[in-house]
């Protein structure tokens, strides 16, 4: 290992504070990967990790000398850091001592590889970090072959969304594209889209979800934009029992992806058979 960073005006550390901001990350290709749970999936996924920072003083347990051997075995510098700095550098508020830098994989459409009959999670404009990292999560739970972000105001790389989605950013196949290029893209693979939206006649619970599906979810605030809305196969909406008219975002996504699982299960009969 290096001497250790004992100064928060290190250049390092810095740099690390300096990959809060989207323009950073972009320019550098790299991105921050905070804790235990996180940088492990990241290595389980063969993320590139470019270096690890590390707070002896910080750790909450007694794995972490082996995933330390583990990044060190990759080649990836070893950098052990005072616990002001690593403070400073850290984007949780409790942290655990551990934070990695890795470069950005590649999140193209073409990456992604479908298996037959996907079930797909796409989101429009998604703006809380919180929420996409929930999302990553329930499609990882849902088993989605993918999920595809479309025209993103979350960056998936923003370290808030690293964190919320617990490690499944590595998971679960990633993609980020334009609405209009994925909407022609899944017509291309013959998957039919499932846009969610309050003004649908049609419940969640009545839409076929087997075979080729996506589902859309979009914004927080406004919901899909128009171009969702009118080239999308189905418009389907969750019945609301009380005075609001819709949900979070994220608990839409995973109430309607887990009707979805349900209707996939092997062997279910369907209505006409039971």
């Amino acid at each position: 290992m290096s001497d250790p960073i004992t100064s928060s005006s290190n250049p390092q550390i810095k740099d690390l504070v300096r990959l809060r901001d989207r323009r950073h990350r972009d320019r550098t290709g790299t991105f921050v990967i905070e804790g235990f749970r996180g940088i492990t999936r990241a290595l389980d996924a063969a993320i590139e990790i470019e270096r690890l920072y590390v707070c002896r003083e910080l750790f909450l347990g007694p794995n972490e000398d082996g995933l330390i051997a583990r990044v060190a075995d990759t080649g990836a510098p070893v950098i052990e850091v005072a616990p002001d700095p690593f403070s400073k550098a850290a984007y949780r508020d409790r942290p655990d001592g551990l934070l990695a830098v890795a470069t950005q994989f590649d999140t193209s459409l073409e990456a992604l590889e479908l298996p037959s009959e996907p079930l797909l999670l796409v989101v429009e404009a998604i703006e809380k970090p919180g929420n996409l990292g929930t999302m990553l999560r329930t499609a990882d739970a849902a088993g989605c072959a993918g999920v595809i972000v479309c025209d993103p105001t979350t960056d998936p790389f923003n370290p808030n969304v690293v964190r919320a989605s617990t490690g499944m950013l590595f998971v679960v196949p990633l993609a980020v594209a334009s609405s209009e290029v994925t909407i022609e893209w899944l017509r291309s693979k013959a998957v039919t889209t499932f846009a969610t939206t309050p003004d649908a006649t049609m419940l969640h619970t009545d839409a076929d979800f087997t075979g080729s599906v996506a589902v859309v979810v979009g914004t927080e605030q406004y919901g899909l934009s128009d171009t969702w809305l009118e080239r999308a196969d189905h418009r389907i909406r969750i019945p609301m029992a009380g005075a609001a008219d819709s949900l979070n975002a994220a608990m839409a996504a995973g109430i309607t992806l887990f009707e979805a699982v349900r209707q996939r299960q092997p062997g279910r009969l369907s209505d006409d058979e039971s």
